[in-house]
């Protein structure tokens, strides 16, 4: 039978035993489908040629090709659609940058910005893709001229694509983009941007070029404020920039105006244990001396002294002191700086800051009681706040006489600002003591009884007196009833205390009246080593803890009244 004998291919064609590839069957069997398709396709030249209908011949190839590109196209489009729909958000065109889980915005408790993420750009350039580098460096050059020329040169000149330039201007991606350059790339880069600068930095902290949180409130909040970015929010912080502002520059102003080593300010609301400013000078310095600064601090001690001794009963405020001469522990002499030379009442003990009349009360105190107090201020542990960088204090090794009477007046034992702070607010706000917290709205947690209300009532009563006719004069506030305590320390140089580097500071508090429901602040200001001027805390501290109480009243709703006249106190000034 001849070849061209129709028959001849009317005989059944054997068919392969499975036409599907031994990979494909174990993956999907329910292709066999269409390789019996593409078998029928691939004979049906041979048919059309046998049975001499050659035009069926050209429907079958046209036939092929518009199911080829029909293929290929429902491919691209299924592609596409499950990119699309699929991928998780963000997915689609991105590329491999390990800041895809971008942090939200860090905003004050009013919702002012203080921390966000700004797109920044970094050029590459692939050697191998360049048709002439010359050219190219002369341009790249021309349309960015910050770029480094060795380095350009270099990258040109390698193998591989390398980064030649990060954090590049939309304007500059533009003008080098405009170059339609091959061998060009761009990747993006999430820059965490402080809008502010200074203020506050030390409280927001950093977070790394992988978007997380490395100190500060970025590390105290990592989780929730990578959170919020996910869902495109903002983290709210209990700061209030505008009283964030004030202690900044009040601060600032202060130090530079005395040359001080270091300075530091903290304000709190000693109702919810808010922190509403924190401020570490100078602001350089990537150290936050509020949180983790460590320092003797002086008369500011005398506070936590007098109302262990009031909450026990072991002294009232007729108890009388003798300060007419010096007090001996063993071969210890405890002299005043303001030696007064005669008997004190207590509240003279207090606005004459004696060092005589406290190292008696810690004397009687003995030394489990006044441990016990101490730990109920959190003066023996941090400061209890989100912050890692809280420190902990450096205690005495031992409570004998002569070290609790060198703790009654500051000396012997290094706290930390914050714990300055936190033990200031439990004895005003009526003797609860709470965590401070960058949490707006607080923590919610009730905190735990430390003295009693009436002893609160009268360490203000005791604070205001101080301001109005004590050390603390110059931190008064026409109308704001401040209360405060003066500290003054001399620091140690080469094991011994050098009267040339001393601290200076304040503890306040306002308004220091009305009943233990009325909301009140704290306010602590320390400056480190003055060099011009007084070192005493009534001269470099309290003028600024009062300057800083003056301007933030307003923001805070605290009324000025006129001040009450009280028989044998001076007018406030």
């Amino acid at each position: 039978m001849s070849v061209h004998d129709p028959r001849a291919w009317e005989r059944p064609q054997p068919r392969p035993a499975n036409p599907i590839p031994y990979g494909l069957r174990r993956l999907a069997p329910s292709w066999r489908w269409l390789s019996e398709a593409m078998w029928w396709v691939e004979h049906s030249f041979g048919r059309a040629r046998a049975n001499a209908r050659p035009e069926e011949d050209t429907r079958v190839r046209i036939f092929l090709i518009t199911t080829v590109f029909s293929v290929i196209f429902c491919a691209l489009a299924l592609g596409a659609a499950n990119a699309a729909l699929l991928k998780p958000k963000g997915a689609v065109g991105s590329v491999s940058n390990p800041n895809a889980v971008s942090r939200g915005d860090i905003v004050d408790r009013n919702g002012a910005l203080m921390a966000t993420n700004v797109t920044h750009y970094s050029l590459y350039v692939n050697p191998n893709e360049v048709w002439d580098p010359e050219l190219a460096a002369q341009q790249i050059r021309r349309a960015l001229p910050r770029v480094s020329a060795s380095k350009l040169r270099n990258v040109l000149d390698g193998r591989r694509r390398l980064l030649v330039l990060q954090r590049l201007t939309p304007e500059e991606k533009a003008a080098v983009h405009g170059l339609a350059l091959g061998g060009v790339t761009f990747e993006p880069e999430d820059l965490r941007i402080y809008p502010l600068e200074g203020s506050a930095r030390h409280v927001l902290g950093a977070s790394d070029t992988g978007a997380q949180g490395i100190s500060g409130a970025e590390l105290a909040f990592n989780t929730e404020i990578r959170a919020a970015g996910q869902d495109g929010g903002s983290f709210p912080l209990s700061i209030d920039l505008r009283v964030q502002g004030v202690l900044d520059n009040e601060l600032a102003a202060a130090a530079s105006a005395v040359q001080a080593h270091g300075a530091v300010g903290v304000v709190a609301d000693a109702t919810t244990g808010e922190i509403l400013g924190m401020s570490s000078w100078p602001t350089t310095d990537s150290k936050n001396l509020a949180a983790s600064g460590h320092y003797e601090m002086g008369s500011v001690f005398k506070t936590f002294t007098i109302a262990a001794s009031l909450d026990t009963g072991k002294v009232d405020m007729n108890t009388m002191f003798d300060a007419s001469q010096p007090y001996m522990i063993g071969n210890r002499r405890i002299s005043d700086f303001h030696a007064t030379n005669k008997i004190l009442s207590l509240e003279e003990v207090y606005l004459h800051s004696s060092n005589i009349g406290t190292s008696r009360m810690a004397v009687e105190l003995g030394p489990d009681t006044m441990r016990d107090y101490f730990q109920r201020l959190g003066l023996l542990e941090a400061a209890p706040i989100e912050l890692h960088e809280s420190a902990r204090p450096r205690l005495p090794r031992n409570w004998e006489d002569s070290s609790r009477a060198s703790m009654s007046f500051g000396y012997a034992i290094m706290i930390t600002p914050l714990q300055m702070t936190a033990a200031t607010v439990a004895l005003v706000n009526g003797g609860m003591y709470r965590p401070l917290t960058l949490r707006r709205g607080g923590t919610g947690v009730e905190g735990r009884r430390v003295v009693s209300a009436e002893t609160s009532r009268a360490i203000r009563d005791l604070m205001r007196a101080n301001v109005l006719r004590g050390s603390g004069k110059s931190a008064n506030a026409q109308g704001l009833r401040v209360g405060g305590k003066t500290g003054s320390a001399n620091k140690l140089v080469n094991g011994r205390y050098d009267p040339r580097h001393g601290v200076g500071s304040f503890a306040s508090v306002f308004p220091a009246d009305g009943g233990e429901n009325t909301r009140r602040y704290v306010i602590f200001v320390l400056i480190d080593e003055p060099a011009l001027g007084s070192q005493l805390g009534g001269a470099v501290a309290a003028p600024t803890a009062g300057r800083v109480i003056d301007r933030i009243s307003g923001f805070l709703n605290v009324e000025r009244v006129a001040d009450p006249i009280v028989p044998g106190l001076a007018a406030p000034r």
